[in-house]
């Protein structure tokens, strides 16, 4: 079936990571990369994206990392797949079908199942992804969650 890019699918993992692990301090990349099982490098091109784009805060120093830019309820995933989508599509978008059928029927059937699924994807908040990661069980690493630090 339909599934995100890897990329995609990496950005909000990370940034539900650093809203799920996050504590007063930042949360390190290495962190980031050993829980998501990733090359730091990796990682770290999809992290500046995503400050640069006002998801993330970067923390610089010794004890730095990062952190979120706003409170996790204020962060949709749909958000974040717009972020990479738009990094994505700077390369150069699909060409058009030549075909009158591709471009009456199926074009606009794909763009009907995009719409729909952006969304859904607005209406999923990073603080929704913590609590069901909470609700299953699963163990942060910090002892404390702290939602959003100025």
């Amino acid at each position: 079936m339909l599934k995100p890019p890897k990329k995609m699918a990496l950005a909000v993992e990370a940034v539900v990571d650093i809203a799920f692990h996050g504590a007063a301090n930042p949360v390190q990349s290495q962190d980031i990369a050993r829980r998501l099982g990733l090359p730091r490098r990796y990682l770290e091109q999809v992290m500046q994206q995503l400050v640069r784009a006002g998801i993330l805060r970067g923390v610089r120093g010794p004890r730095g990392g990062y952190r979120l830019a706003r409170e996790r309820r204020r962060i949709t995933v749909g958000e974040i797949l717009r972020v990479l989508a738009g990094q994505e599509e700077e390369g150069g978008a699909p060409p058009a079908s030549g075909s009158a059928l591709g471009r009456e029927v199926m074009a606009p059937l794909w763009q009907s199942i995009e719409s729909e699924a952006m969304h859904r994807l607005d209406a999923i908040t990073i603080e929704d992804l913590c609590v069901e990661a909470e609700r299953k069980g699963l163990e942060s690493e910090s002892r404390a969650h702290v939602d959003f630090v100025i």
